[in-house]
């Protein structure tokens, strides 16, 4: 929390951490989630959502959604609006939303990468954010868990591509299926399928 500490000893109280997930898939929207935790809330275990396994995502994911000092807000933008504005706009795009989905507005933000959604707005950039802090990692595990459940959603739909186990990820298992079935709605079609 050291982030966070730093930008309460300038008179910040609402620090809300910021992180995406789906930047890299060839199918499926990129999702980001804002978190704002109330002073001296801590949740062991947090670290960045790649390095957990499926289930500490999921437990840390309904700790977070749970507790009673915690506010967050989750954006979702869908392959058809990142093959239209790009993914790093629509990053930002999901950022944004996120932010403004909070019930609490924050006076800070943290944000997980190079680039800030709201560039006017107090904030940090923080690369390897989800492992400095633990408002960007909560955010960065709400966010990959939100994405994930509407991967195996959509992998009832479209069971031909195997979306429960990758994620829109682009495994070979993927990419053998995009070449044999052409792509779905979900496929990011500004995205590369070659192998």
């Amino acid at each position: 929390m050291v982030l966070e500490s730093e930008a309460r000893s300038v008179g910040f109280t609402r620090i809300a951490g910021v992180d995406e997930a789906g930047r890299g898939p060839l199918a499926g929207p990129v999702v980001a989630a804002a978190c704002v935790l109330g002073e001296g809330v801590a949740f062991p275990g947090i670290d960045d959502s790649k390095t957990l396994s499926s289930q500490t995502r999921e437990a840390l994911f309904s700790e977070i959604t749970g507790h009673k000092e915690v506010a967050f807000g989750v954006g979702i933008v869908s392959a058809a609006v990142i093959d239209q504005i790009n993914i790093l706009q629509a990053t930002l795009q999901a950022m944004r939303e996120a932010v403004l989905a909070l019930s609490v507005p924050p006076d800070f933000l943290l944000v997980d990468g190079t680039h800030l959604p709201f560039p006017d707005f107090p904030s940090r950039k923080v690369v390897k954010g989800d492992s400095l802090s633990q408002s960007i990692a909560a955010a960065s595990i709400l966010a990959k868990v939100t994405r994930d459940k509407m991967m195996l959603e959509w992998d009832q739909e479209y069971p031909e591509y195997g979306f429960a186990s990758h994620k829109g990820y682009g495994t070979r298992r993927h990419r053998e299926a995009l070449a044999k079935y052409g792509p779905s709605p979900l496929h990011r079609k500004s995205f590369s399928y070659e192998f």
